[in-house]
């Protein structure tokens, strides 16, 4: 037998189950039944003619349903963060060696060419500050 807690806290779950067991109930039938377990099952009795054991019946049912479908839900909603879980760490890891691979190679092309490093820099250097420049002398 459904309580009056199971009543209030899956009550949009069973009102649907409701309407499309019996659609002859209304949605005044099923407002004025709210939050009393009697209460709906003498509407539904009264509009249907359904015995107390069958409707009874029917939301242990409908509440075994919903149940199994947030448990679905839920481990579906865990097996996709998994996933992506994963798939962040995969690209992580794969930044990580992009990464320390260029590093690396501009530590040797550095080690191998000093002399030209130290201009290419400076020349950089030269060329962003006229840019910079530049833009600060617009803006004023």
């Amino acid at each position: 037998m459904i309580t009056q807690q199971e009543l209030h806290g899956n009550w949009n779950q069973l009102k649907g189950c409701l309407v499309e067991k019996w659609g002859q109930l209304t949605e005044d039938d099923l407002t004025k039944a709210k939050g009393s377990v009697d209460r709906l099952v003498g509407k539904i009795q009264e509009k249907t003619g359904e015995t107390k054991a069958n409707i009874e019946s029917f939301f242990d049912s409908a509440l075994e349903n919903g149940a199994s479908r947030l448990s679905g839900a839920a481990e579906a909603v865990r097996s996709y963060a998994s996933s992506v879980s994963d798939a962040t760490s995969d690209q992580y890891e794969h930044a990580q060696q992009a990464l320390a691979s260029g590093v690396e190679s501009a530590t040797s092309a550095v080690r191998r060419h000093p002399t030209e490093s130290v201009a290419v820099c400076f020349g950089a250097g030269l060329i962003a500050g006229a840019v910079l420049g530049l833009i600060l002398r617009n803006k004023a």
